[in-house]
């Protein structure tokens, strides 16, 4: 394997990729199970509160919105990646402060314009998924909700660009959180739920917050690592603005209302199986993602232990992975009591 190759794998950040695609597993099971329980929807009242739309409930699951879903999130994950390197690179916010891993523009092994060309490249790919799943999941009929998923998917390149690239790069200024957390959270996972179903479930903001503020407590752990090489090349996130205390108060906050949302959400659930009187006896089955938070009680003993940033790098992909757990747990769940 090449150096050149391998630094390109470098630069699209593999380990970044399960997290991004968490909101698209959550939201799909959640659809999946909506799908087969639509005749007790249909006739129940449980939901009324929170869901309308429910007659135009599809009748059936059809898999490659999802997997076209997966594609394209992936496809948004890595032109982030690319284009963080790109941005923080000519920036020279990576320099030999940084705490994490060598960049590739940092490494000069990947050129500034191969990485443009690069981001371009993968723009472009990533746009032709997302056509394809919006016309795979609305076709032609829908046509104005398709126009604004086709514009919530530019706004997803836009986004992805945009954290760390150019003058006026939101990232620099303390608002990466707010769009992380947007495209992460609610887009992600109310996005496909819809895409899938073909109506609106508010209960489906409870995981898609869930979600939402798992990524922040990534990114917000990430911004803690590098607070003070950060500081020096004038990247204000909110860590750098808050200082570090107030940054692990509100990581602490973060996890604790991911955990809150979670449980209202499978309380929810769980009630709405009670009343279904088609399921011989509801599932604790369900509760099973919550699991997932466990990790997460000693992660954040480590934070409030810590005494040296750059020792928080690990504590990263812990977080990162428990999300991805709680995904992976949520499509487990969901095929058991299904």
């Amino acid at each position: 394997m090449s150096t050149k190759f391998k630094a390109w794998i470098s630069a699209a950040r593999l380990r970044t990729l399960p997290l991004s695609i968490s909101g698209i597993l959550v939201g799909s099971a959640y659809a999946y199970l909506r799908v087969s329980h639509l005749e007790y929807l249909k006739t129940s009242n449980v939901l009324g509160v929170f869901s309308f739309a429910i007659e135009d409930f599809v009748s059936d699951f059809n898999f490659l919105i999802p997997i076209l879903a997966l594609i394209t999130t992936l496809g948004f994950q890595v032109l982030s990646n690319f284009a963080n390197d790109y941005g923080d690179g000519v920036k020279g916010t990576d320099n030999e402060d940084r705490v994490g891993p060598m960049r590739a523009l940092q490494s000069g092994i990947i050129l500034a314009h191969e990485m443009k060309r690069a981001m371009i490249i993968t723009a472009v790919l990533t746009l032709i998924s997302a056509i394809a799943l919006i016309y795979v999941s609305l076709g032609l009929e829908r046509l104005l909700i398709s126009l604004f998923f086709l514009v919530l998917g530019i706004a997803a390149i836009w986004a992805a660009i945009k954290y760390t690239v150019g003058d006026n790069a939101y990232g620099y200024r303390g608002l990466g959180d707010v769009f992380v957390f947007i495209f992460f959270g609610p887009v992600s996972v109310m996005g496909i739920f819809y895409l899938i179903t073909k109506a609106v479930d508010w209960n489906m903001i409870l995981p898609s917050i869930t979600i939402g503020l798992l990524s922040v407590a990534v990114l917000n752990l990430n911004n803690m690592r590098d607070i003070e090489s950060d500081k020096k090349a004038g990247k204000n996130t909110i860590v750098v603005k808050m200082g570090l205390m107030k940054a692990k108060l509100f990581h602490y906050t973060l996890i604790t209302i991911a955990l809150v949302t979670a449980s209202l959400f499978f309380i929810t659930l769980y009630y709405t199986e009670v009343m279904d009187e088609n399921m011989t006896q509801p599932s604790l089955l369900m509760f099973l993602p919550l699991l997932a938070f466990l990790p997460l009680f000693l992660h954040l003993k480590v934070v409030e232990l810590n005494k040296v940033p750059a020792l928080l790098d690990p504590e990263l992909k812990k977080v990162a992975l428990s999300t991805f757990a709680f995904a992976v747990l949520s499509v487990l769940s969901v095929w058991m009591v299904s």
